[in-house]
């Protein structure tokens, strides 16, 4: 079995992406300013980076999960290109009040709730003490609580001088 090691949650739109309510297409899709950067700083501490991201725009009908699938290739191609990676993505389609039916449902993956968090801990072997959440809404961080990792909300700016700063306050004993 290979060694524990922490984990950097990190949620989609909002965090690694400018946030345009529901975005499923490349050419809506931008980086966040020092978005790469920030994956490819964790990357090479030896962290494990994963993306969790609500998606409840699959149960609404605005788009479908092989378009999400599509927009998280052009994202893992273009961290590829600065030699980096997100080591999983992982998705909440549901929501309860959506217009597709087979994603018409409450989930313990969708945020708030920890499921995706959890998922990513039974496939990888994280160190949970060592982890924390990067999230731009409450949900994310009561999501990384209940996963029992740490968590901090990002405002905004420079997400690799944010990320640094979480980093230094998680070690100092904030969660």
């Amino acid at each position: 079995m290979s060694p524990k090691r922490p984990a950097l949650f990190l949620d989609r739109d909002g965090v690694l992406n400018v946030d345009r309510g529901y975005v499923s297409r490349i050419d809506a899709f931008e980086w966040i300013d020092g978005a790469i950067e920030c994956v490819a700083n964790f990357k090479r501490r030896g962290w494990y980076v994963f993306v969790v991201t609500n998606q409840s725009g699959i149960a609404r009908g605005y788009y479908t999960e092989a378009d999400m699938q599509a927009l998280h290739e052009h994202m893992a191609r273009e961290l590829a290109e600065a030699g980096t990676a997100i080591d999983r993505f992982y998705h909440a389609p549901w929501h309860e009040e959506g217009e597709v039916s087979r994603y018409r449902k409450k989930s313990i993956d969708r945020k708030p709730g920890p499921g995706m968090l959890l998922q990513a801990m039974a496939d990888f072997p994280v160190n949970r003490e060592q982890s924390f959440l990067i999230g731009d809404k409450q949900t994310d961080i009561e999501a990384g609580r209940a996963a029992g990792v740490g968590a901090f909300l990002f405002r905004g700016g420079n997400l690799a001088n944010f990320a640094e700063w979480a980093l230094a306050s998680f070690e100092d004993g904030v969660r």
